[in-house]
C-alpha cells in the first residue's frame, strides 16, 4: 500500500505549542500568583489552626499530670479529670476542623485553579482560532499534546508552520507592565538625602 503524495491541503495545516502559549501569556502568569496567596493565606490560617491545636494537647497534658496528684483532695482530682476531658474533646473537635479546613482548602484551590485554566484556554483557543481563520488554515495542532498514555501525539513535524511565538506575542500585546514577572515586583527603595 503505498502512501499518496502530500497534497495542497495538507499545507493549511499549522501547529501551536499550547503548553508553551499557556505558561507565557501573561494571565496565567498573573493567575499563579493569585493563586499562590491565596494559598499562602490558607497556609497561614491552617498553621493558626495548628497552633491551637498544639497548645490545648499542651494543656491536656498538664491537666493530665496534675489528675494522678497525691497532694489534692479526691474531689479536686475528679475536677482537673472532667476538665482533662473536656479538654480532650476540644482537641479532637480542632483536629476536626483542620481536618475539614484541609479538605474545604483543597476543593476551593483546585476548582479556583480548573477555572483559571478553562477561563484562559477559552481566551488562547479564540486567538487561534481566529488566526487559523484568518491564514486560511484547516486545522492546528498542539505539539505539545500527549496521548493518554503519555505519547507525542505529533511524532512528526518537518515543515509544518509552528504559530507558537506569534500567538504569544499577541496574547502578551495587552499586558500590563511589569506582568510578566513571576514574582511581585520588589517596592522602589527611598532614598533619603
Amino acid at each position: 500500500l503505498a502512501l499518496p503524495l502530500a497534497t495542497p491541503a495538507a499545507d493549511t495545516i499549522a501547529v501551536v505549542d499550547l503548553k508553551k502559549v499557556f505558561d507565557g501569556y501573561w494571565k496565567t502568569i498573573q493567575a499563579d500568583l493569585n493563586l499562590k496567596e491565596k494559598a499562602g493565606e490558607l497556609d497561614k490560617k491552617r498553621k493558626e489552626m495548628v497552633a491551637d491545636y498544639q497548645k490545648a494537647n499542651a494543656e491536656y497534658k498538664k491537666l493530665l499530670e496534675s489528675v494522678s496528684d497525691s497532694a489534692v483532695s479526691l474531689e479536686e482530682r475528679d475536677k482537673r479529670k472532667k476538665s482533662a476531658e473536656n479538654k480532650l474533646r476540644e482537641i479532637q473537635e480542632i483536629e476536626q476542623s483542620i481536618g475539614q479546613f484541609d479538605r474545604s482548602a483543597r476543593t476551593q484551590l483546585g476548582e479556583q485553579q480548573r477555572n483559571m485554566r478553562d477561563r484562559i484556554v477559552a481566551e488562547i483557543r479564540e486567538v487561534v482560532n481566529k488566526k487559523a481563520r484568518t491564514a486560511n488554515l484547516s486545522a492546528v495542532l498542539d505539539s505539545a499534546a500527549e496521548s493518554a498514555v503519555g505519547t507525542p501525539i505529533v511524532l512528526f513535524n518537518a515543515s509544518l508552520p509552528d504559530l507558537t511565538t506569534e500567538i504569544l506575542t499577541q496574547l502578551n500585546v495587552t499586558a500590563p507592565a511589569g506582568a510578566l514577572q513571576t514574582t511581585p515586583a520588589a517596592p522602589t527603595p527611598v532614598n533619603p538625602k
